[in-house]
Order: C-alpha cells, then structure tokens, then sequence
C-alpha cells in the first residue's frame, strides 16, 4: 500500500530578510519594543504600520499572542466579568479561553454544515443571553456571509470582534478579513499564514479601542511611539483609566515577520492549488461531504476539511486510525476526548456549555488536516489517494461486520 512519509507539522523557514533583520536586533541587544535610540523607530512600530497598510485599517497593534489579542480586544470593548459573549461552537479552545480570561461567560452558537456560524440560532442566542459582543470565529478559514452577519448585528445591537487566526490574508467580497466588525484579531503563532512562533495583531478604525488596546497592552506612557496608533490626545483622556496587561510584542518577532507581509499573496496562490488539489482528489468519493467554497470568498487554503455524514463513531475512529498507519494525519472533532489541539465546546467544562445537537452532528463527521507549504503537488495527490482507499476500506469493513441477530427462546 502506498504511504506518505512527509510531515504535517514542518513549515517553510523564515527568509533570509527575516533572518538578517533578527540577527541585527539580537546584535543590538534592544529586543523591547520601547527599547530605543533617539531618532530609531521599533521593528514593532515599522510592523504595527506595514500590517495596517496591508489590511486598509487605521490603527494596528502587535502583541504576544493571538490569544491575547482578541483577550485585549474584548477588554477594550469593555467586556466585564459576568457578561455574556457570543462565539461559534465550532472554534478552537483560545477563543473562549480569551471570554473566560475576563471572567464573561461564552455563549455558543450552532454552526452550519459549510462550517460558519448559524445566523438563525446567533439571533435567538443574542436575545436569549442580552450579549452585546460576537467574538466570530472564521474557523479553520471559512468565512460566512458577511453582508448579512454584519446586517443582523448592527440590527441587534451587537458589536463584531473578528478572529482571523485562520484568515489573514484572505477576503469577502473583496473586504479583508477583520475589516468587517469593529476589531479584527490575527495571529502569527507557527502554524498560521505568517510565523513567528507566537504573536498576533488587533487592527480597527475606531481611535478609541486602539487607544485602549494600546494602553492594554502595557505602553506605560510611550504611546507616542506607536505610528498606526490614535493621536496624543487620544491616548490623554484614556490613559489613567485603563489596566495595563502586559502582552506586547517585542522587536526580535517583528522583525522577523516585517519581511512575510509582502509574501502573504504569493503563500495564498500556493495554498489554493494545495487545496484545490486536495478537493480534485477526494471529489465523488463515496461517503465524503467537501465543504463548499462561496464564490465571494478569497481563501486561505492552509488547512483542509471534509465531512463523514452519518458515519458511525467506531467507523470513523477505524479510518482516522488507517489513515494514521499510513503517515496521514488527521483531526477528529467528534473524537470523545479532545487529543492535542484539537477540542470542541463540550470539552470545555468552565463554560458550562448547553448541548448543541446541530453542531454534535456535524462535528460527529468532521475531519481536518494541515496542509503546509511544504508539501508539493504530488504530496497532495499521494494524500488524497490514501483518503480515499481508507474511506473505501472502512465502508467495506462496516459492511463484512456481521449483525447480532436476537436467537428465539
């Protein structure tokens, strides 16, 4: 049987501008992003503005991680302890960790077999709970209707916190992701589509919530030092109010990311015949769902996902397992117990979640795999080959099991 031999976890290395303008932060020995000479401008600041011109917004923030920007974002908001807060179910376990972080409580939302939250069920949520913030998910880089989300919450009266962790870089209709709610938080952790290990970024519009955020973050009082940041003025009328948490990012990560910004398109194209390579392969396999792409959305491909509807749990566990043996790594939503990083809502207990029963089904049959940019084209074929087979031997296998036929007394 054919086996793939590469590594699912294994990404591009940084490039060599990365490289050099790390070694020369490290030469220099001021890592702090407020460690300056007189006259220098932080690799932070050089990064805060190259990457708030790249997403068309006003003001941008870097910061530790992507966990702690939508933590900071959510806080600058001025979300409290007890308040309610919308989320996707379908999500990975920093983002309602960023809710509990305040001591607000998450309040899932189903999601839809297209893996986007469910509008219907975000409405009667939103009213059932009061909450006055979404904390919107663009997990595993599918983007929803936006036009509407964002008609059905100004009609609500909530406010959109945008995580992109899964959609830097990519777009609907043409808007960028994080440019449709009121915060949108990335991350650069090493997985994501820009690596420095951990980091993120919040952009926004709003001169307030950048101040804030800025604040939160722990400038003390060098605000003036930020270039995509509010004016002075801003910052004054804020200043003694607002907490300082001490997640900022420091100058060796920027630098080291400043140089992958104008790499972003070039990263999207090679994702997308990756992952159009992935949907050629497994197209008409039977007992396979692909998740539909909308024609509005520009993707990135960095991951791919794939439904087994009405599986039976002991048959997907036989060919996530098959997969295994054969060097393909797969994630299982459905799965009783969350293994590595993979989780869904009714694991995490601190939220006291409500069960779901559209979201169990669909995540009953949902299998996700990383598709880094070191896999080639032919990587992707071998894959999509051994998916196939592995599918087609556990139908097989569940066909040849033989029923218990009750015996008459």
């Amino acid at each position: 049987m054919e086996r793939f031999n590469g590594s699912f976890t294994q990404q591009e290395p940084i490039p060599e501008a990365g490289i050099e303008a790390a070694l020369a932060v490290l030469r220099h020995g001021r890592l702090h992003r407020y460690n300056t000479l007189p006259g220098e401008v932080a690799e932070a600041a050089l990064l805060e503005e190259e990457f708030a011109a790249l997403t068309g917004a006003r003001y941008c923030l870097a910061v530790a991680s992507g966990g702690s920007a939508m933590a900071t974002a959510l806080r600058a908001c001025q979300v409290v302890a007890g308040d309610a807060v919308l989320s996707n179910a379908f999500t990975l376990a920093p983002v309602p960790g960023a809710i509990a972080s305040l001591g607000a409580r998450p309040v899932f939302v189903e999601v839809t077999e297209d893996l986007t939250i469910d509008l219907g069920h975000l409405e009667v949520m939103a009213k059932a709970s009061g909450a006055k913030v979404l904390l919107l998910s663009h997990m595993r880089g599918h983007v929803g209707d936006m036009d509407a989300l964002m008609a059905l919450c100004g009609r609500l009266g909530v406010q959109v916190i945008e995580d992109c962790a899964h959609t830097m870089g990519a777009s609907w209709r043409g808007v960028a992701s994080g440019r449709h709610g009121a915060i949108g938080c990335y991350s650069t952790q090493t997985y994501k589509h820009m690596n420095s290990g951990e980091g993120g970024f919040l952009v926004t519009d709003d001169a307030d919530l950048a101040a804030r955020a800025v604040l939160l973050s722990g400038s003390y009082m060098l605000y003036a030092r930020h270039r995509a940041a509010p004016e002075v003025e801003v910052f004054e009328r804020l200043r003694l109010d607002v907490p300082n948490i001490s997640s900022r990012m420091d100058n060796l990560r920027a630098a080291v990311l400043r140089p992958q910004i104008a790499m972003l398109a070039d990263r999207r194209a090679r994702w997308r015949a990756l992952y159009q390579g992935m949907e050629a392969g497994l197209a008409d396999t039977p007992g396979v769902r692909l998740i539909a792409r909308p024609e509005w959305e520009e993707y990135m491909g960095s991951s791919f996902q794939f439904l087994l509807p009405g599986w039976e749990t002991a048959r997907v566990a036989a060919f996530v397992a098959g997969a295994a043996a054969r060097g393909v790594e797969l994630k299982w939503f459905g799965a009783a117990d969350p293994v590595a990083f993979t989780s869904r809502y009714a694991h995490w207990r601190y939220a006291n979640p409500e069960p779901l029963p559209q979201t169990d089904r669909v995540l009953a049959g949902l299998i996700d795999m990383r598709l880094p940019l070191t896999f080639t084209p032919e990587d992707v074929a071998l894959i999509s080959r051994i998916i196939r087979a592995e599918v087609l031997s556990a139908a097989q296998a569940e066909a040849l099991t033989p029923t218990t036929v009750p015996v008459a007394d």
